[in-house]
């Protein structure tokens, strides 16, 4: 008869001194977030539609947020914290990488491409999206492709692979061009729209959220022939491989259950905010494969 007493006594004991075990096992990202409570979600303003701000100057909307939400659940789970605090921080295409290596930022999902440079920075996620680099143009401007580009001004955003594959292609080629770097794509935009360059080179997809929301979005048009193809992830500081895990888990779940088809059809075949434009922009057969056969590898890897 005393034996069962012993044996629940035993259990409980063992039970109590392992959740300090456990606990004392995290490292990195997810002790911080486990000891604060907090997590600090790093986010675009103006990266239409993945992640940008829409009715609220506080609470950022998108694609690649929606994701990062999807992660957000995860940690929950993960770390036992079902009132997980979350904080937001603005980045930049310039900002994004040291907000993240400095610790400021825990994850960031927007529009950054995963390529080996940056990889030698910070850790990517699974990619969650695959884009062309092409150019936005007014259709009356006899612009193309990129060879009539040549002795024009171009725009495109500082701190990001189509300023460099611009920069490069204008020395190698000798075009001409005069190439602005705007702080951010809704500056980039602003300088196209006010004639003060006569074409935008950036990620398709984002050229499309720009167009979408324009004043008259028919007068614009994405042309040219790709000068690369890149995946997005979601950036978080290097050599942190339990967050990492987390973190892929959470995103490869989302495209194994279905759910990614719903999240993309939100933003990219659906009206939008805060125009309420649809960008009409079908899932390309890249995503599709990169959703069927999730990696956290660059285009340049695969």
């Amino acid at each position: 008869m005393r034996i069962v007493p012993r044996v629940l006594a035993v259990a409980v004991t063992a039970a109590l001194m392992s959740t300090p075990t456990l606990a004392a096992e995290l490292t990195g990202t997810l002790k911080k977030i486990k000891e604060s409570g907090t997590v600090t979600l790093g986010h675009r303003d103006s990266s239409i539609p993945f992640s940008y701000f829409a009715d609220s100057p506080q609470q950022p909307v998108g694609y690649s947020h929606d994701l990062q939400l999807k992660v957000v659940e995860a940690l929950k789970q993960e770390l036992d914290i079902p009132d997980l605090r979350v904080r937001y921080n603005l980045v930049t295409s310039q900002t994004r990488i040291p907000l993240v290596q400095n610790g400021t930022v825990d994850l960031e999902c927007g529009s950054t491409t995963n390529n080996l440079e940056r990889q030698r920075q910070v850790d990517f996620s699974v990619g969650i999206f695959e884009v062309g680099t092409r150019l936005l143009t007014k259709k009356t401007s006899g612009i193309n492709d990129f060879p009539d580009l040549k002795g024009k001004n171009v725009v495109t955003t500082a701190g990001t692979t189509s300023e460099r594959l611009l920069k490069s292609m204008n020395a190698a080629k000798k075009m001409g061009m005069n190439v602005i770097s705007a702080k951010d794509h809704g500056e980039s935009f602003l300088m196209l729209e006010s004639n003060r360059a006569v074409a935008f080179m950036m990620d398709d997809a984002l050229l499309a959220g720009e167009m979408a929301k324009a004043k008259k979005p028919d007068d614009w048009v994405v042309v040219g022939e790709p000068q690369s193809f890149e995946i997005y992830g979601c950036m978080m500081r290097k050599g942190d491989e339990g967050f990492k895990k987390v973190v892929d888990k959470a995103i490869s779940d989302t495209f194994a259950s279905g759910e990614i088809n719903d999240i993309y059809g939100k933003w990219f075949q659906q009206p939008v905010p805060p125009k309420g434009l649809n960008l009409n922009f079908p899932m390309s057969d890249e995503l599709k494969k990169l959703i069927a056969e999730p990696t956290d590898k660059s285009a340049e890897q695969i």
